[in-house]
């Protein structure tokens, strides 16, 4: 069995991220979704996974869980400079940026949840918020500086680092939250991605939705089920 176990790819950023890496790398595998809150969810995942939680790779009697760890073990079968960029120091710097974001910014993901199809009011600007925001921007611009030399992307050509910032890319569109002139060049290389637009399209086309509120999340389908 080979299959990459994922949220809802409109509201799952954990999902998506290795999601791109592996279909930038060509991985054959099977996606499976398994749609986010519902009753169900929960009972699903822990038939499968140690975390019940997405995403989760299975791939020939191998369990793998946690989009970085997916990530690595991707960057394992690919051919070098596939995922990661091949010079030592730039990969380095590729793996601490996307480290930042796998465990970073808590005001930004609770403020500005993610939803690729959705456009949404500015949230209320706090400190906690406005700081996270001038990171994101000081980091893309600082790695597009040095790195960026042969191509739009972090690091010049695509990445993993890419992938790990292309949910945080869609929340800046989602929120219309600001970006200096260099960061949004960015962001728009990240939206004009041919795999980023599969992905969009797959995202509108979703039957189910979140919503967030002061209770928590709920969820649903557009349609009832057949």
């Amino acid at each position: 069995m080979r299959q990459l176990i994922l949220g809802n790819l409109n509201y799952s950023s954990w999902s998506i991220r290795p999601l791109l890496v592996a279909r930038h790398v060509g991985l054959p595998v099977e996606e499976v979704i398994v749609p986010l809150d519902f009753p169900d969810t929960t009972a699903k995942l822990k038939e499968i996974s140690p975390t019940a939680k997405v995403p989760l790779l299975l791939w020939d009697g191998q369990t793998v869980w946690e989009s970085l760890a997916i990530t690595e073990w991707i960057a394992e079968w690919a051919e070098p400079g596939q995922v990661w960029p091949e010079d030592p120091a730039a990969r380095a710097i590729a793996r601490a940026a996307a480290s930042e974001m796998h465990a970073g910014f808590p005001a930004l993901r609770k403020d500005c949840p993610m939803d690729i199809r959705g456009r949404e009011a500015t949230p209320e600007m706090s400190a906690a918020l406005a700081a996270d925001i001038a990171r994101v921007d000081a980091l893309w611009c600082d790695l597009r500086m040095r790195f960026g030399e042969d191509g739009p992307f972090l690091f010049g050509q695509w990445s993993a680092a890419d992938a790990f910032y292309a949910p945080v890319v869609t929340r800046f569109r989602t929120y219309g939250l600001p970006l200096s002139p260099a960061a949004q060049a960015y962001a728009d290389a990240v939206l004009a991605d041919a795999k980023f637009l599969t992905l969009e399209e797959q995202a509108k086309a979703e039957p189910w939705w979140i919503k967030y509120g002061p209770d928590g999340r709920s969820s649903g389908s557009l349609k009832p089920e057949a």
